[in-house]
C-alpha cells in the first residue's frame, strides 16, 4: 500500500499548493490555467491512445472499432445506472461536510479531477505491482505526475479538487488488496485495450475542461471494464 499512499499524498500536496497559489490569481488567470491545463489533458489523451493504436504488437487492429463498441455499450450502461450522479452526490456531501457549502464549483472540481487522476493503466499496473512485489516505482511517478496536474487544476477550478485523493486511494487501494486475483486476468492485450479506452476517456475530460461540461465522462467509466473483457473475446479489434 506505499504506492497508493504515496500517490494520495502527492495529490493532497498538489491540491494544497494550488489552493494556496490560486488565491492569489484574478478571474483571468484561472480561465487561462483552466485552458492550459484542458489542452494539457487532451493532448495526454491523443498520445496515449495514438500510442496503443499504432505501436501496441498486441492490438494489430488498431483499436478503433474496439473504442466505438466499448463507449457505445459503456456509456449506455452508465447512463442506466448513472455513475456520474453517484460522483456528484459524493461530491455534494464532501462539499458540505468540509465546510464548502458556498462553494458553487467544488462538485465540479472533486469529479472533474478524480476521473483525470483515476482514469489510466498507470494506476492499475501500479497498484498491482505494488500488491505483488512491494514495487510502487509506478505509482511513485504517477505521485509527481498527479501533483502537478492536480497543483494545476486547483488554481482554476478551486479546492474541490484535493479531494480527488479519496476516490485515489480507494481505487489503487483496492487494486493492491486484489492484485492477487487480478494479475492473471491482465494480460498484455486485456492491457493495451485498457490504456487505449482509458487515454480516450481522459480526452474527454479534456473537452469538458476546455468546451465546459458537454461529455458525462463518469457514465463512460464501464468502457474500461468491457476493454478489458473484449481481450478475452475469440476476436481481434
Amino acid at each position: 500500500m506505499i504506492g497508493t499512499l504515496v500517490n494520495t499524498a502527492g495529490i493532497v500536496a498538489g491540491g494544497l499548493c494550488g489552493h494556496l497559489f490560486g488565491k492569489a490569481l484574478k478571474n483571468r488567470h484561472q480561465e487561462t490555467l483552466t485552458m492550459a491545463c484542458g489542452v494539457s489533458t487532451l493532448f495526454i489523451g491523443i498520445a496515449g491512445a495514438m500510442q496503443q493504436m499504432l505501436h501496441n504488437e498486441a492490438m494489430p487492429g488498431g483499436g478503433a472499432m474496439l473504442v466505438v463498441a466499448c463507449l457505445a455499450l459503456g456509456g449506455l450502461i452508465g447512463e442506466l445506472i448513472n455513475i456520474e450522479r453517484g460522483f456528484e452526490a459524493f461530491g455534494e456531501w464532501l462539499k458540505v461536510r468540509t465546510g464548502n457549502a458556498r462553494d458553487q464549483g467544488f462538485v465540479n472540481g472533486f469529479v472533474t479531477a478524480s476521473l483525470t487522476v483515476c482514469i489510466g493503466a498507470m494506476a492499475i499496473v501500479g497498484a498491482i505491482q505494488d500488491g505483488l512485489t512491494g514495487d510502487w516505482s509506478t505509482l511513485g511517478a504517477k505521485a509527481i505526475l498527479d501533483l502537478i496536474i492536480v497543483m494545476v487544476m486547483t488554481c482554476s477550478l478551486g479546492k474541490g479538487c484535493v479531494f480527488s485523493a479519496i476516490p485515489v486511494l480507494v481505487w489503487e487501494g483496492l487494486l493492491t488488496l486484489l492484485a492477487g486475483a487480478l494479475k492473471p486476468i491482465m494480460t498484455d492485450l486485456a492491457m493495451g485495450y485498457l490504456s487505449l479506452v482509458g487515454n480516450v476517456l481522459i480526452f474527454c475530460v479534456g473537452l469538458n475542461l476546455v468546451w465546459g461540461k458537454r461529455i458525462r465522462v463518469a457514465n463512460l467509466l464501464p468502457a474500461v471494464v468491457l476493454a478489458v473483457l473484449a481481450a478475452y473475446l475469440p476476436i481481434g479489434f
